[in-house]
């Protein structure tokens, strides 16, 4: 099981304009040479600089299974699942959708819909966690000053669960 890759980056500090910026997520999900392969549940957030869930971004889990059966496995985003899954009631509106193939996904969130308009300047991490049915679980952390100055773009890589994830906030 691999948990996590931390890359540290300096980014620049940013003006009160960019508040309201878009920030866009880009991330691989390898296509893994394996018996079994299922999608990957994925669980997108922004973190405090104390660890805390800023905002939840994305979770990706197959959605349309009856009777809500693919919330069965969500447990396995364990760390998302322990800071912000357990007290939340699936689906959340805007914010569950289905899982991805393997390739390059790109998912862009608008800066009012999903909080971050509101967050007080400061340092924070951009967290993707990934976990396969009959698979592995892998997290990334990307960090990043908020709000940004100009064009802000950050990356980060995972080894197995994930590959790339970048950031940038337009």
């Amino acid at each position: 099981m691999k948990l996590s890759r931390t890359l540290a980056l300096t980014l620049p500090l940013v003006s009160g304009g960019a508040m309201a910026a878009d920030l866009t997520v880009k991330f691989d999900l390898p296509q893994l040479n394996v018996a079994e392969y299922h999608k990957p549940y994925v669980a997108i957030w922004v973190e405090r600089a104390d660890q805390s869930v800023a905002s939840t971004l994305a979770v990706l889990y197959d959605v349309k299974k009856p009777n809500n059966a693919g919330e069965k496995w969500i447990k396995d985003l364990r760390t998302w699942w322990r800071k912000a899954g357990r007290d939340t009631q699936l689906p959340i509106d805007g914010v569950s959708g289905a899982t991805r193939a393997a390739g390059t996904q790109t998912l862009t969130f608008a800066g009012a819909k999903y909080g971050l308009d509101k967050l007080p300047a400061g340092d924070y991490k951009l967290v993707i966690e990934a976990a396969r049915e009959s698979g592995g679980r892998e997290l990334v952390r990307v960090p990043f000053t908020w709000p940004a100055k100009g064009k802000l773009a950050a990356s980060a890589a995972g080894k197995e669960e994930l590959g790339a994830v970048s950031i940038a906030v337009q």
